[in-house]
């Protein structure tokens, strides 16, 4: 048995846990009638979770005072079916920061205002997986509450759910997704093309520069394949020459070093564009 802290509304509750200090228990009507110091089982929740950071715990217990109990039963659905959909548990951040973004997107979207998101075909290609699944939530949404979410919500939901399964903050997330749409306007710039954002070359530009990211972040970085390298710097000298200034761009904004195997690779894909 685990004892109440607090009751948030009928259906939410904070209760002592023995191993993680607090966790919030969800289920219907879970604190209708509970007072602090009631013992509660923990067998009686549909969903539990742990927010280990202190300024989460306060953030979610404001959202609590004005989220009502239909939002919040909808939003118990959405985390259940991102990780029904992507076969993951989600890290529990997530619960504070998606409910929070959607509660106040739908909020805006209510009084005619809008938000919109430049970045939405790069966050489509660097999370394939997950912008599907924000695409089926957004259905889900007007389905369940008639509210019809813009094309731009779902690459803010989708950075949401990349966040809430690899435990990355959404600041860096974000950051990612920008850094990304910043190298293909140099690309654009220094080969003076205008690259089609449909086009399959495009496509796998941007998945390897999120890789790319991805892989600097980890250090688990590529064979250097250093006979193609010589090949590549002397048939594609521009396009060499264009993977390292973006190299330089990738590692002031990442503050780490980049070895010379991602200027092979990143050069194979700037002379596929030449040629589209």
């Amino acid at each position: 048995m685990l004892v109440v802290r607090k009751v948030l509304n009928n259906n939410v509750l904070v209760a002592a846990h023995p191993d993680y200090d607090e966790v919030v228990l969800i289920g219907k009507g879970l604190g209708f009638g509970k007072m602090p110091g009631d013992e509660v089982g923990r067998e009686q929740a549909e969903k539990f979770f742990v927010l280990k950071e202190e300024s989460e715990q306060k953030q979610y217990r404001h959202l609590m005072q004005y989220i009502d109990e239909t939002f919040l039963s909808v939003m118990n659905d959405v985390m259940e079916m991102i990780e029904d959909k992507l076969h993951t548990r989600l890290y529990e951040h997530i619960h504070v920061a998606l409910t929070d973004h959607l509660f106040y997107a739908i909020k805006r979207i209510k009084q005619g205002q809008g938000i919109t998101n430049p970045f939405l075909k790069e966050t489509e290609l660097a999370y394939p997986k997950e912008f599907k699944v924000a695409s089926d939530i957004r259905e889900y949404l007007f389905e369940k509450l008639n509210v019809r979410l813009p094309d731009s919500e779902i690459g803010f939901i989708t950075l949401h759910i990349h966040s809430g399964i690899s435990n990355r903050s959404l600041q860096d997330v974000n950051a990612h997704t920008r850094l990304i749409a910043q190298l293909v306007e140099i690309i654009e710039e220094r080969l003076q093309i205008t690259v089609d954002r449909s086009e399959i070359n495009y496509l796998r530009l941007v998945r390897h520069l999120h890789f790319a990211i991805e892989r600097v972040e980890t250090e688990q970085f590529l064979d250097p394949m250093e006979a193609l390298k010589d090949v590549l710097q002397k048939e594609y000298p521009v396009c060499y020459t264009l993977s390292w200034n973006l190299i330089k761009v990738m590692q002031q904004s990442l503050k780490k070093q980049i070895p010379e195997g991602e200027a092979v690779y990143l050069t194979l894909h700037l002379q596929r564009l030449t040629q589209s």
